[in-house]
């Protein structure tokens, strides 16, 4: 049987031989009312007070966001329909303006959606041309004289506005942390739970804080966390009771179960029949790691749970519409960016001795070497001076960085500092040898010393900026580097380059781990 602590407390439940919970009865059962309070208080509904910084507060957006695509879409409308001298404007735009909240709605993108998974800007679209075929079904039945490209101009900015609003309630998710904070109760064996906590732990770009586990068995955690309970080995009675007195003693509003040998499918079963029937939501950790949750799909098929899991995007639409993206961005960062990019050159020739410019051979997409330009922020012979220095690399992986390194000319830490080092790279995008977002071009001895799992970095088009770049740079270690662009590779959408662009902005303010 499991038992519970109180937080605070040194009471806990009978331990019986080699630290194996004892099953507990009522007569066993400590006389506290503190205590008896606890074990009652699960089985029935319970609201909690909690500080509004950390309740779950998903309701008050998605109204806004239907207000504002109804008036964004309605209005234009209308004033583009009087405007074209249609008769009865006012009521074709407000029709319209439903049917587009309509087909947004019945295709679920008012829905909550866990972050990671927003339905994405290609979404809006679709939603937008299906939006034109249900108006041009309701026009051939009505014999409505509204003229077809009329309604097309007037219905564009709609579409406009949707995706401003998705972007708005999707994308800056770290401004939105603050009110919806999950507070989680892992369940499961040691190892598994250590390891839900070390990487919940790690991120801070979800909304998962775990404040309690309930460990299976006796093995001890190695992980900072509390313990309110522990589940026997075998399954009991009071398995629901002993994690739904953890969440409450806690205040925990999520369980999080780690599937594992001692978990079989009768006790995850009576387990979660337990804890919705105590009111406590729950959610299961799969080992499925490292894929979004845009790409898997659940199914049900002779009374199994499928999860189909949808390959990488390497061709279609978002690549054709990630390829024009990169293009035309990079020629109109070069021609915005023209004046400083002169004026940089001028700083780096004035600074030392040597080019304004630095090209160097790095290894692209499939492992096809290309130049790659940047500023010169080196000495002129850095690379004849790198082999004195390999004994001070600060990195744990093929990749070479010194947070001090000497060769390093003043203009040059700077520019670093402020990633403008790496702007000339736009040119590398404009011919295709580069993306705008993709994980970073290694050097072709990097490569050479690449396992397998890390030449799949290779795999797509590596990128001016990434996940490696807003998520800390060189103060991350080789594996983490890794997994950030794996990730990237295996997980990449036009949507997620638009999020990590607007990202990279705030990391090259805040400077942290450029060296």
């Amino acid at each position: 049987m499991g038992h519970v602590e109180l937080p605070d407390s040194d009471r806990s439940g009978p331990v019986g031989l080699a630290g194996a919970p004892r099953p507990r009865s009522v007569s066993n059962r400590p006389r506290s009312k503190e205590l008896d309070d606890l074990w009652r208080a699960p089985t029935v509904g319970r609201e909690r007070s909690e500080p509004a910084a950390t309740k779950c507060r998903t309701g008050r957006f998605p109204p806004a966001v239907i207000g504002a695509e109804l008036l964004g879409l309605g209005i234009p409308a209308w004033l583009v329909l009087r405007a074209g001298g249609q008769s009865r404007a006012a009521f074709a735009a407000a029709a319209a303006a439903l049917a587009w909240s309509g087909v947004r709605a019945a295709r679920g993108r008012y829905a909550d959606r866990p972050p990671g998974g927003p339905p994405g800007v290609l979404s809006a679209i679709g939603d937008w041309l299906l939006l034109i075929g249900v108006l041009a079904v309701a026009r051939t039945m009505t014999g409505d004289s509204v003229d077809p490209a009329t309604a097309v101009v007037a219905l564009l900015p709609g579409l406009l506005v949707g995706v401003a609003a998705w972007g708005a309630l999707r994308l800056p998710w770290s401004a939105r942390q603050r009110l919806s904070v999950r507070r989680v109760l892992v369940v499961g064996e040691a190892t598994g739970v250590e390891r839900a906590v070390r990487l919940l732990g790690s991120r801070t770009d979800h909304p998962y804080t775990v404040v309690a586990a309930v460990p299976v068995g006796t093995a001890p955690l190695r992980c900072e966390v509390q313990v309110p309970g522990r589940l026997a080995p075998a399954p009991a009675d009071d398995d629901a009771s002993t994690v739904l007195g953890g969440a409450f003693a806690h205040d925990a509003d999520l369980a999080l179960v780690v599937p594992g040998p001692q978990l079989s499918e009768e006790r995850l079963r009576q387990l979660f029949w337990g804890l919705h029937d105590g009111g406590l939501p729950l959610s299961v950790l799969s080992e499925l790691s490292g894929i979004a949750a845009g790409r898997i799909r659940p199914a049900a098929a002779a009374g199994l749970t499928l999860l189909h899991v949808a390959p990488p995007l390497r061709r279609g639409p978002q690549a054709a519409l990630k390829a024009v993206v990169d293009r035309v961005g990079a020629a109109l960062g070069l021609l915005v960016l023209a004046p400083l990019l002169l004026l940089i050159g001028a700083a780096v020739r004035l600074g030392s001795d040597g080019p304004a410019l630095h090209r160097q051979i790095r290894q692209g997409q499939h492992n096809r070497p290309f130049t790659m330009w940047k500023f010169r922020t080196m000495v002129v012979d850095a690379e004849h001076h790198k082999e004195q220095l390999i004994t001070a690399n600060e990195n744990d992986g093929p990749m070479f960085k010194m947070r001090h390194d000497p060769r390093v000319t003043g203009i040059g830490r700077l520019l670093r500092r402020s990633s403008l080092d790496e702007l000339p790279q736009l040119i590398n995008v404009l011919r295709g040898d580069m993306s705008l977002v993709g994980p970073r071009p290694p050097l072709p001895e990097e490569v050479s010393r690449y396992d397998e799992r890390e030449l799949r970095r290779l795999a797509v088009r590596p990128g001016l900026t990434g996940l490696w770049q807003v998520s800390g740079r060189s103060d991350l270690s080789w594996q983490e580097t890794v997994s950030l662009d794996l990730w990237y590779v295996d997980n990449w959408s036009v949507a997620t380059d638009m999020g990590l662009m607007a990202r990279t902005l705030r990391a090259v303010t805040d400077g942290r781990g450029a060296y």
